[in-house]
């Protein structure tokens, strides 16, 4: 039996975790978009993509990941979306203000592998879904 393909969008400046995190989840059964700043992330999900996940940095040019997620919300685009921050700010203060922007799970990067940053992903859906 196929299983279904979930689809996530990766959002992050840096080409190289974007295209070593895009490999990972199309090995684990994912439908994999990117967007390299919070604005083509937006401009993507306007223009019709939906995914299960969004998997989201908060360092960016452009718009970072806080303005972003305050601006799907205002909008209300995407609402059955996961949103997941993955991000090197991990003060408690970044960790709130993505709590109250409605985040399901705030992953450190320089504290998590890949592997790990996958499955936290898989269990938050799972969850979720």
């Amino acid at each position: 039996m196929e299983t279904i393909k979930r689809k996530i969008l990766i959002i992050d400046d840096d080409n190289f975790l974007v295209d070593m995190y895009a490999l990972k989840f199309i090995e684990n059964n994912f439908e994999v978009h990117t967007a390299f700043n919070g604005a083509q992330a937006l401009d993507k999900l306007k223009g019709g993509l939906s995914p299960n996940v969004m998997l989201i940095d908060v360092i960016m040019p452009e718009m970072d990941g806080f303005e972003m997620l305050t601006q799907i919300n205002n909008e209300k685009i995407c609402p059955s979306c996961v949103k997941v921050i993955l991000s090197n700010k991990s003060q408690q203060a970044d960790i709130d203000r993505g709590d109250e922007l409605g985040v399901a799970g705030y992953i450190v990067k320089a504290s998590s592998t890949p592997q790990e940053v996958i499955n936290q992903v898989i269990d938050i859906l799972g969850k979720k879904l």
